[in-house]
Parts: structure tokens; sequence; C-alpha cells
């Protein structure tokens, strides 16, 4: 038995010793030490020696395991110790290649346009006035002009939450909410949502317009038109042409239909315009006293004028784009071109 022991000891330290790798390792601890191992089984034959012979076998088999165990603990931490290193250079990192950048959002097509307008009315003096989506009938319809009968309150128009309720129609509101609560000279204009029900490749029900108006002593329709000349030549160039054609709005008197000279043919006539050579981009006009008077304003002290105009057709005539459901289906692909 103490033959066997010792030579079982030896053939297990020279396994350990050619093994390598950690699996190797492993498998010398199941073959020599495992529940079926080599010294499992020579443990079953101390029931055939003499009492007197089985204490001293005992310490022997337990001095035989630990000694093993010791020389496979130390050679498994050398095994791994070595495949950390070898991983390591396998894995490490070449400093002078270029680095990976973060991939940055861009600001999306309508925010670029509704900044740049702004920026150029504020260069003009005009401020930024906000108000709330979800309004009230007397602002967004009565107080601006607009009869009981009017069109534009026809539910299939208007999105109404109640009977008084609505999501506003235009940014309008915002003007005579900002001149209830100031006297002129008021100069603002005012960005924001609005919604409409109606749907197609140039309509969405909810869209962005920005607002302007113009009140003081003095105002007059030369003004409107060369604030807009100026607006128009900054945003699509320096020699644009500019036309007003006469139209109408309930809050407005006189009102006219602002175009410019197509940026896709320079005005020569196209299918974009229509061969007409020209593209409406927004409606202006002459504030009407009638609105004054809701909003305690002396018509025959002051003037001014107010202006309107979408955010996507503006968005559409300076990008070149051909449907404006582009602008909301969020395609990564598309955005990434601004």
């Amino acid at each position: 038995m103490r033959e066997q022991l010792e030579q079982l000891k030896r053939d297990a330290l020279q396994a350990i010793g050619e093994a390598t790798g950690e699996d190797g390792l492993q498998d010398i601890r199941v073959k020599f030490l495992g529940r079926k191992g080599q010294l499992t089984a020579l443990m079953k034959g101390l029931g055939g020696l003499a009492p007197d012979e089985r204490p001293v076998v005992g310490q022997l088999v337990n001095s035989v395991r630990d000694e093993i165990e010791t020389s496979l603990e130390a050679a498994l931490l050398s095994a791994r110790e070595q495949a950390t290193i070898e991983r390591l250079k396998s894995e490490r990192i070449d400093v002078t290649l270029p680095g990976r950048r973060d991939i940055c959002g861009t600001k999306h097509p309508i925010t670029l346009v509704t900044e740049e307008v702004c920026d150029i009315f504020a260069s003009l003096g005009f401020s930024v006035a906000e108000g709330p989506e979800i309004e009230h009938d007397w602002y967004n319809f009565e107080a601006l002009n607009f009869p009981p009968e009017h069109p534009a309150r026809d539910m299939q128009d208007t999105f109404f939450v109640d009977n008084n309720l609505l999501l506003r129609t235009h940014t309008s509101p915002v003007q005579i909410r900002t001149m209830l609560k100031q006297r002129p000279p008021v100069r603002i204009i005012a960005p924001g949502t609005v919604y409409r029900c109606d749907s197609d490749a140039t309509h969405s029900p909810m869209f962005h317009q920005i607002e302007g108006l113009m009140v003081d002593k003095g105002v007059t329709f030369g003004d409107l038109k060369g604030i807009l000349t100026i607006f128009t030549n900054q945003l699509f160039g320096q020699k644009t042409g500019v036309r007003l054609r006469p139209s109408f709005f309930p809050f407005t008197e006189p009102s006219a239909e602002v175009d410019i000279a197509c940026v896709i043919c320079n005005g020569k006539g196209c299918r974009v315009c229509k061969n007409s050579g020209w593209l409406e981009i927004l409606g202006a006009g002459m504030v009407d006293p009638e609105v004054y008077r809701h909003v305690n304003y002396d018509a025959e002290d002051i003037s001014g004028f107010a202006f309107g105009m979408g955010i996507e057709r503006i968005a559409m005539l300076k990008y070149g784009i051909g449907d404006m459901r582009l602008l909301f289906e969020n395609d990564v692909r598309f955005l990434r071109q601004f």
C-alpha cells in the first residue's frame, strides 16, 4: 500500500509538471483526487490492512493528498496568470490608432428653421412671446374678428376639447394675450405648434407657425413690406424677389399673400411653382381696427401689422423637401442630412 501511494504521488506530480493549461490540471485533479480517482480507489483497500497499520497508512494517504493538492493549486495559479498575460498580449490597445468619435445628434430641420427665423426677427427688434396650445375660443376666434359662422369654427377644421376650449389653430391668440398685458409699442413674434383637421402630402394635423405683430404710432403698410423683404432676403438670399398679392384674413385689413421668386427655378417657372415663377410663403396685413377694440387699444392713435407663416412650408422650400410627412416620420437617414 505504501509503495502504491508513493507511486501515485510520483505519477500525479509528474502529470502536474507536464500539464499545459487550466483544463489539463483540472483533468489531473479528477484523475487522482476525484470521487472515482486513483487515490479514492486505494483508500478502499484500507479495510484489508492490519489494525495497527491503518493509522500509519491513513496519515500517508492524507499527506499524499495534501501534497498533490498543494502542487495542483500552485500550478493552477501559474496557469491562470499565464493565460491572463497571453490574453493581454492579444487584446492590447494600439494607442496610435485614431479614436472612435461619439455619434452626435443634430437639430431637426423644423428647429433649425424656427431658430433662424427667430434670429432674423430678433435682429429687427422683435421679441419672442408664447402662449398655451389649448386655447379658449375667445382668444382663438372671437377676439381675432372671426364671426360665429366663419368656416374655421367648423368641427372639420378645428379640434375642439369642449364648447369653449380647443387646440389652437394658429399662434395669433398669443398676439391678443400680449396686447391685453402690454400697451404699445408692441413688437413680437410667436412661434409654436398649432393643430387643424387636415392631413396629406402638404398638410399635417399638427404643424408649426411663427406669427408676428408690430403695433405703434405711425406704422404703415410700407413698414410691413420692408420688414418682410428684409426677412425673405436674409432667409432665402439677397437676390430673392418678393411680391404681395391682395388677399383676405378676418383680423387684418388690408391683407396680402406674400410670395417669393421660386427658389427651385429662380423665377423662370417649373413644376414646383406651377410655372408661375412664384411661391407663396406667408400671409400678412394691417391689423383690423376691430381687433384693437377687443384689447382696449385706440385705433385712432395707433396702427400695426401682423403676419404668419408655416415653418414646415419654409423648411420644404429652404431644403427642397417634396413631402411634408418626411418631417414627422423621424427617419434617421433623412434627419442626418441636416
